[in-house]
C-alpha cells in the first residue's frame, strides 16, 4: 500500500482544492475522475480515498457513482458534499431534494466526540447543496449538525468511513485544513514524506532513464512553468537539452533579455533564441479581435518553433510544462459541458507531424508547488516569483489592433506599475497584476498644452489558483504615486484608470 490519497472526483469545481490541502501536510495525493475502475483503484493501493463534491444528485438516473466493492478494500473513506450522499446512497441510507436549499456560511454544531474533529474550534462552514440525507446507513452515527442539515457530518468509526454535507477544502470553512488532517494523518495514518526536494531527485533518475542518450527539445517562454522545466531537464541530462525560445516582440520590457541572462549564462543550456517579431507583427496587422489575434499568434508560433525544431535532427522528446490543474481539468466529468471563454496557447498545440514524444515532468504539480520546484533548482526568484503570463503575451493587453508604438507604450508603462508594486512590497500579496492599454484617447493638459492620449487601466487580484479572483484593494496612495509616474514619464499616455472587477464576472484578463 502506498503511502498517498486518491481523490475520486464526481465534477466539483474546488476538487483541486482537496489535493493542495493534502500536499500542503506533505502527503502525496492525485485526482481521479470518477469512471476509475475497481481493478485500477486496486492498482493505485492508496492509503485512504476522498470522494469529491459534485453538482448532480445521487438518485438521479445517469448520476455518476463508483464500484461498490471499494467499501470493501477497508480503507478510511471520506465522502464531501455529493461524496456524503453517494456514501449514503451505496450503503443503504436515504437521499432526496431538500424542501430548503443551503448555500453559503453556516454554523455546525459538533454532537459526538471524534478523531475527525479533533483541535477543531471554528466551526464556520460552507455549505452548497440541494439535496439532503433524511437516513443514514446501518452503523453510522451523526458528528455534526446544523439546524438545517441534521447530518452535516456522519461517520462509522469502526471502519473509518466519514462524510461531511460542507466543503472543508475551501477557506470559508475556518478549521477545513485541520479536519482533512485529521482525515488524512489521524484517522487514515499518512506519513508527511513527500517534499519537493524528493520529487526534484525522483524525477531526474526518471529523466535520465526515460531519455537514455536522445535529445530533448524544451519550449521555452520565460514563463515560471516552462523555467522550471528546463532548468530540471538541464539538471538531469545536460547537453542533451536544446530550448528554444521564440521572441514574437509581445514581451514585457527586457524579457527576452532575462531569458538569456538566466539559461544561456546562468545554466549554459543550449539555447536558441529567435526573434521572429516582425513575422507576428506582421500577420497581427490591422487585426482587433481578441481571438483572432490569439489563433494568428497561436499558428505562427507553432510555424516558428517547428521551423527552429526541425533543425535538431536527432531529437525525440519535447518538454511541456503541462501542470497538475491541466491534467485534472482534462478528464474532468463536466468537460463536455464547459463553455470556451478564450482559447489557450501553449506549446501543447504542436502538430503531430513532430512526432516527437511529450515529457512532462511537472505534470503532477501545482503552480506553487512548481515555483518551490524552481527555488530547489536554483532558479532565481524573479522568475520563479513571477506573476503569470498569457501566452499571446501584450497582444491581449493592447485592446483593438496592435502597433510598434502602442508596445513600446504598454513596455514601459507596465514595468513602471511593476517596479513600484515591488518597491512597495506588494508583489507576493498579488496573485497578478499588469496594465491594459485602451483604445480610447482622452483630453488632457500638459504644461498649459492640450493632449490627446491613451487611457491605461491598471490591474491587480489576488486569487489562489485563477479559478476566481478577487481586486487588489491598493492604498489610493499608492494608485495616485503610480498614476503620476506612469503619466510623467511614459510619452502617449495621460490618464490611468483602476479595475475593480472580480472575477467572476469578469475574467483576470481582458481579451
Amino acid at each position: 500500500m502506498s503511502n498517498s490519497v486518491l481523490i475520486i472526483d464526481f465534477g466539483s469545481q474546488v476538487t483541486q482544492l482537496i489535493a493542495r490541502r493534502i500536499r500542503e501536510f506533505g502527503v502525496f495525493c492525485e485526482v481521479k475522475n470518477c469512471d476509475i475502475t475497481f481493478d485500477e483503484i486496486k492498482k493505485i493501493a492508496p492509503k485512504a480515498i476522498i470522494f469529491s463534491g459534485g453538482p448532480s444528485s445521487v438518485y438521479e438516473k445517469g448520476a455518476p457513482t463508483i464500484d461498490k466493492k471499494v467499501f470493501d478494500l477497508g480503507l478510511p473513506i471520506l465522502g464531501i458534499c455529493y461524496g456524503e450522499q453517494l456514501i449514503c446512497h451505496l450503503l443503504g441510507g436515504k437521499v432526496g431534494k431538500s424542501f430548503e436549499r443551503e448555500f453559503g456560511k453556516a454554523e455546525i454544531k459538533i454532537v459526538s466526540d471524534s478523531k475527525f474533529f479533533k483541535g477543531v474550534k471554528k466551526t464556520q462552514v460552507w455549505m452548497s447543496h440541494g439535496d439532503h440525507i433524511s437516513k443514514i446507513p446501518t452503523g453510522f452515527k451523526t458528528i455534526a449538525n446544523t439546524p438545517k442539515a441534521p447530518f452535516a457530518a456522519i461517520a462509522d468509526e469502526k471502519n473509518k468511513i466519514y462524510g461531511v454535507q460542507f466543503h472543508p477544502e475551501v477557506e470559508h470553512t475556518l478549521d477545513g485544513r485541520k479536519i482533512i488532517k485529521n482525515f488524512v494523518i489521524e484517522i487514515a495514518g499518512c506519513k508527511p514524506t513527500w517534499s519537493m526536494k524528493n520529487f526534484k531527485n525522483e524525477e531526474i533518475l526518471a529523466i535520465k532513464k526515460i531519455v537514455g542518450k536522445k535529445r530533448v527539445i524544451c519550449g521555452l517562454s520565460g514563463g515560471v512553468d516552462s523555467s522550471v522545466v528546463a532548468a530540471l531537464i538541464n539538471e538531469a541530462i545536460g547537453k542533451q537539452l536544446t530550448c528554444i525560445f521564440v521572441d514574437h516582440g509581445l514581451l514585457r520590457k527586457n524579457e527576452g533579455a532575462q531569458v538569456k541572462e538566466v539559461f544561456g549564462k546562468k545554466f549554459k543550456t543550449n539555447l536558441v533564441y529567435v526573434d521572429a517579431s516582425k513575422l507576428f507583427l506582421s500577420k497581427l496587422k490591422g487585426v482587433s479581435d481578441p481571438e483572432k489575434k490569439r489563433k494568428i499568434i497561436g499558428k505562427t508560433f507553432i510555424e516558428v518553433f517547428d521551423a527552429e525544431a526541425k533543425k535538431i535532427k536527432d531529437a525525440d522528446f519535447l518538454a511541456q510544462g503541462t501542470l497538475y490543474p491541466d491534467v485534472i481539468e482534462s478528464s474532468h466529468p463536466n468537460k463536455g459541458a464547459s463553455h470556451t471563454i478564450k482559447s489557450h496557447h501553449n506549446v501543447g498545440g504542436l502538430p503531430k507531424r513532430m512526432k516527437l514524444k511529450l515529457l512532462e515532468p511537472v505534470r503532477m504539480l501545482f503552480k506553487d508547488e512548481v515555483r518551490v520546484l524552481g527555488r530547489e533548482l536554483g532558479l532565481p526568484e524573479n522568475v520563479v516569483g513571477r506573476h503569470p503570463f498569457p501566452g499571446p503575451g501584450l497582444a491581449i493587453r493592447i485592446i483593438g489592433a496592435i502597433t510598434p508604438e502602442k508596445i513600446k507604450i504598454l513596455q514601459e508603462a507596465d514595468a513602471i506599475y511593476i517596479e513600484e508594486i515591488k518597491k512597495a512590497g506588494l508583489y507576493d500579496k498579488i496573485w497578478q497584476a499588469f496594465s491594459v492599454l485602451l483604445p480610447v484617447k482622452t483630453v488632457g493638459v500638459m504644461g498649459d498644452a492640450r493632449t490627446y492620449e491613451n487611457v491605461l487601466a491598471l490591474r491587480a487580484v489576488t486569487s489562489i489558483d485563477g479559478m476566481t479572483a478577487d481586486v487588489y484593494r491598493y492604498d489610493p496612495e499608492f494608485l495616485c504615486h503610480v498614476t503620476s509616474r506612469i503619466i510623467n514619464e511614459v510619452r502617449g499616455i495621460n490618464r490611468v484608470v483602476y479595475d475593480f472587477t472580480s472575477k467572476p464576472p469578469g475574467t483576470i484578463e481582458w481579451e
